[in-house]
């Protein structure tokens, strides 16, 4: 009776712990997009945030970088994404990267700045299921006016 009463105990233990563990949170993966309208590589006081932008979240495995798992979604108003990640991706490469932006005066990807590393594990002492992405942004065709004296006021810093 004692060895049944072992064995269940065995058996049933573990599912019954794992039963009460709380599901994993999701990863929320933030960032902004933006147009470059002064095409300085980099957001100005004369940056625009572009709404409609689509957005991607991809992981690769580490080692054969084979596409392991993909997400698209699409900025609000304020030119802000957020893509909800439910697993975990201790083990691979994860890049918030832009896909497309519904401006046609702004919509070739800045180089450099067409993608953002996250880190997407509760491996790493992070407490937070938030993820900051940097800000990505797309090239105007055309700089806006006022981007020459904007730009020569940051060469002034430099002196």
């Amino acid at each position: 009776m004692a060895r049944v009463f072992m064995l269940l105990a065995l058996c049933v233990l573990p599912a019954l712990v794992s039963a009460a563990r709380p599901g994993r949170n999701p990863f929320s993966v933030q960032g902004l997009v933006y147009c470059d309208t002064c095409l300085a590589g980099f957001e100005t006081p004369k940056t625009t945030y572009i709404a409609g932008s689509k957005v991607k979240v991809e992981c690769r495995d580490r080692k054969t970088q084979d596409l392991v798992y993909s997400k698209e979604g699409t900025t609000d108003s304020t030119g802000k994404y957020i893509i909800t990640v439910d697993e975990d991706h201790k083990d691979q490469i994860c890049d918030a990267m832009l896909v497309s932006s519904p401006r046609k005066d702004c919509s070739s990807p800045s180089a450099g700045r067409d993608r953002a590393r996250v880190i997407l594990t509760s491996y790493n002492g992070l407490v937070s299921t938030t993820r900051y992405a940097n800000s990505m942004g797309f090239m105007a065709a055309q700089p806006m006016s006022g981007c020459t004296e904007l730009l020569r006021s940051y060469q002034e810093f430099d002196n």
